[in-house]
């Protein structure tokens, strides 16, 4: 197959397009506008390679994503481009509704022209996967419910409510025009090549450079925690075997309070990274609590129980496995965080036009 990746520099993306390329013979055609959280480090060991291409191109464009989408003829797309991080869609809604909600919207317009133009029998294979957030569900009051496919959507904030419109735009386009989508809703990621404004990357690396660790609140909001690896492993069964115009939710089946994962943390770092930075006897005691944010949600938790009986995935990573991976891999690789703490990463960021 082809398969178009949108945001395929950032880091859910990234993890697609090296599951990909490593583990399949399809071909990759990345698209991504290089925003602050795209970072061709994250790939670039497929520099040079016939069976991936990198196009920088902001979704938004529609003339442009039709002539990609049209020279390049994809079996599917898979649609991962987004803004993402909810602090930011506080102080700056604006950016959020443009790229999740206005690009969606330009995509899934190129991809409809795209399709309208295929012979019936490319028509019926194609595929336009969207991933989306458990985020669009809100909060869970109770300790022992779950998300569901059929759960309500009830966002908090403007980047969950931006993701909301654009799952309603693609179940649309599918229910008026015929455009064969899948919708995916995942719990929060966390793996290697993580942009470090994030909990995971920002705790550890605020950890080994001794600077506090800031909580939110209490720490008592929980999450269900996916590693990144698992989640592009499901996302390319979803859109390779998923059948068309369903929803599947991918969770790691790993709820962990905040405070939980940064103590955890604290606890890997005494463990693989036992030379601390001066004045500090133990990582834990840079734990700091901080004021929460607005519209803050206590709890998320999927139901992954339909991908599993439909598709056969399961998530291969416990959260301690996972994490001790991910934690490690920091530590490892400096190289990669030291270029976007310093702002390098964003030096020389070409890529091919349409």
């Amino acid at each position: 197959m082809k398969i178009i990746v949108t945001g395929g520099a950032g880091f859910i993306g990234s993890a697609v397009v090296r599951h990909i390329i490593k583990n399949t013979d399809h071909q990759v055609i990345n698209i991504d506008s290089l925003t602050y959280a795209g970072n061709i480090d994250s790939l670039k060991d497929f520099n040079g390679d016939e069976r991936y291409i990198f196009y920088k191109i902001d979704i938004c464009d529609y003339e442009l994503m039709c002539d990609v989408i049209n020279k390049n003829c994809p079996d599917a797309i898979m649609h991962l481009a987004a803004e993402s991080h909810v602090d930011r869609s506080i102080d700056g809604p604006g950016e959020f509704i443009q790229t999740n909600v206005v690009g969606t919207y330009s995509l899934l317009e190129a991809a409809r022209h795209y399709w309208n133009n295929l012979t019936e029998e490319k028509k019926k294979k194609f595929r336009f996967h969207h991933i989306s957030t458990d985020e669009v569900y809100g909060d869970l009051e109770g300790t022992n419910d779950l998300f569901t496919e059929q759960t309500p959507y009830s966002p908090s904030s403007p980047y969950s409510a931006s993701k909301a419109s654009s799952d309603h735009l693609v179940r649309a386009w599918y229910r008026t025009y015929g455009l064969p989508t899948i919708v995916t809703n995942c719990s929060n990621n966390y793996g290697p090549y993580h942009f470090p404004e994030k909990l995971i990357p920002h705790i550890i690396l605020n950890a080994i450079h001794g600077k506090p660790l800031p909580v939110y609140g209490d720490g008592g909001q929980i999450r269900d925690w996916l590693f990144v690896e698992d989640h592009a492993r499901a996302l390319v069964e979803v859109v390779t075997k998923g059948n068309v115009g369903q929803t599947y939710n991918i969770g790691g089946h790993n709820e962990k309070k905040n405070i939980e994962v940064v103590e955890t943390i604290c606890a890997l770092l005494e463990e693989l990274a036992p030379k601390k930075p001066t004045d500090v006897k133990n990582y834990r005691d840079l734990i700091t609590f901080v004021k929460d944010r607005p519209g803050h949600d206590m709890r998320y938790a999927i139901d992954a129980t339909k991908i599993k009986n439909e598709l056969g995935w399961v998530p291969q990573e416990t959260f301690e496995s996972g994490i001790r991976k991910t934690v490690q891999w920091y530590l490892d690789n400096d190289e990669w965080w030291q270029r976007v703490l310093s702002g390098e990463y964003r030096l020389g960021r070409l890529g091919t036009t349409a």
